[in-house]
């Protein structure tokens, strides 16, 4: 995960969106499945961070000096 960038969350979106218009292999499950991914794509940095705390404070420390976010 790297830093918050409108540009990159709108090319996720498009690709996405691109996916879901042309691939008519796509059962209803899938298609669920990518519209959740879609839908659940952060829309600011706020949203963002805290997702990447969320998930990289999960992380166990293995050795010293290892970084968690708490």
């Amino acid at each position: 995960m790297g830093p918050w960038s409108v540009e990159i969350q709108k090319k996720r979106a498009d690709a996405i969106k691109r996916l879901l218009a042309t691939n008519p292999q796509l059962d209803s499950y899938m298609k669920g499945v990518w519209q959740n991914k879609l839908n659940n794509l952060a829309q600011n940095e706020d949203e963002y961070n805290k997702r990447v705390k969320r998930v990289y404070s999960l992380l166990k420390p293995k050795h010293k000096g290892w970084v968690t976010y708490e």
